[in-house]
């Protein structure tokens, strides 16, 4: 069982991103609140559950939550800011839509902005750890799956359905056989050679 709060006495936020190490599509991030009461033994780290947990969990914490929020940032913003910022970018715009203002954050990983005068925390393997910061994984973990299995439907090449953007070899393969999508991150390596690629307008 995953600790409910880092500060209970205040109204806290989890926050956690997905699709960091991506070669493409967006990086999502989502910011969630949870009840005082609130108890799941099945919640944890989002890369730890399967598919169909996540997705039961996602319907849990989007009921129960008393306030979440999913963002993302494209990969023509990653390119221009870097990854590290666009995820923190990411994380901003999920707690400004936020419908509850926060008066804490916790946040999975080691890096982060303030944001606006609230007080923060940076907790390495949060998501492990803390319930809200699962919640935000699984949140953001699913809503960018989804993304990127739609957008697989106008692609078919890069079989985004299966590897959601990650660097397989099927992936780079493709991107080497039919160059890169408007949806790639063009400052990352794409290619294991980096292979003349024919970029796409």
């Amino acid at each position: 069982m995953l600790k409910p709060f880092f500060k209970s006495a205040t109204i806290e936020a989890g926050c956690d991103e997905a699709g960091r190490g991506c070669l493409a599509g967006p990086v999502f991030a989502a910011a969630v609140i949870l009840p005082k009461e609130f108890e799941n033994n099945l919640l944890n780290d989002s890369k730890q559950l399967s598919k169909k947990n996540r997705d039961k969990l996602r319907c849990i914490i989007e009921q129960e939550a008393i306030a979440f929020a999913v963002a993302q940032i494209a990969p023509a913003e990653i390119d221009k800011i870097n990854i590290l910022n666009a995820s923190i970018a990411a994380m901003h715009k999920a707690i400004s839509m936020l419908k509850v203002i926060p008066q804490h954050l916790i946040i999975d990983g080691n890096r982060f902005k303030p944001y606006k005068n609230i007080p923060h925390l940076c907790i390495v393997k949060g998501d492990s750890l803390y319930l809200s910061i699962a919640a935000a994984s699984v949140l953001a973990k699913t809503y960018r799956d989804e993304y990127m299995e739609n957008l697989a439907k106008d692609f078919p090449h890069y079989m985004w359905h299966q590897n959601k953007g990650y660097p397989t070899a099927a992936h780079r393969k493709a991107i080497a056989e039919h160059g890169i999508t408007e949806h790639h991150r063009k400052s990352y390596k794409l290619t294991s050679n980096q292979l003349e690629l024919n970029f796409a307008p």
